[in-house]
């Protein structure tokens, strides 16, 4: 690892906070692991906090699809990239032979733990600071609505599990305001419930619900 205790634009008052958060699991039992899961709430309040404040008239559907359009997997794991994080990180030689360096889930990791780090060192502010200049904007971050389906599938199929199901569980309303309800399933149980104004919104919407009760359960 590099000496210097400067990173993502943030130089650190305790650079033993910057050490940990780049010491992957391998590594031993003092790692970044505590670090990652007060990284990880930091990360989404902060996030949640810039788009209520950005876009006051924006529902909860959309703000919800924007935050995890900027907290997911890929957008940190591609902010990491960006800064060679990955080169900085402390692992065993099996993993990184393994091509640990360049995992998503781990710079992800990586990622929300040194934003602990400097939360930590820093207060909440600095830690802000660091989003708000790493973080793209959130013009730039819509999820569409479209697109909840395919990612819930693409998440499930990732860890080799089977593909999810849409129940249609009512339809209220009259003819020309129709309020349809729906389940999405896994395994047999009900990952989330949504309603829409027509069936496909209403999936699309259990879909993203259901992405967002994976991403806190890890």
């Amino acid at each position: 690892m590099q000496e210097s205790s400067e990173i993502l634009g943030y130089t650190f008052r305790d650079p033993n906070l910057l050490r940990l958060a780049l010491t992957h699991p391998s590594a031993g039992p003092r790692n970044n692991q505590r670090l990652e899961f007060l990284g990880d709430a930091i990360l989404e309040y902060l996030i949640s906090e810039r788009l209520f404040r950005e876009l006051p008239n924006a529902q909860e559907g959309e703000l919800t699809r924007r935050r995890l359009q900027l907290v997911c997997e890929e957008a940190q794991s591609a902010i990491a990239k960006a800064h060679g994080i990955g080169a900085r990180l402390i692992m065993n030689h099996g993993e990184e032979h393994t091509g640990g360096r360049e995992k998503p889930s781990v710079l992800c990791d990586a990622m929300e733990a040194i934003l602990a780090a400097i939360y930590l060192d820093g207060g909440m502010e600095a830690a802000r600071e660091t989003v708000t200049r790493l973080w793209p904007r959130t013009e730039d971050t819509v999820l569409p609505l479209t697109g909840a389906k395919n990612e819930l599938q693409e998440v499930l199929q990732g860890r080799g599990e089977s593909f999810p199901e849409y129940k249609l569980l009512g339809r209220t309303g009259p003819d020309h305001a129709p309020v349809f309800t729906v389940a999405v399933f896994h395994n047999g149980e009900i990952l989330a419930t949504a309603s829409g104004s027509s069936k496909k919104a209403a999936e699309q919407e259990a879909a993203l619900r259901a992405l967002g009760k994976i991403r806190e359960g890890k």
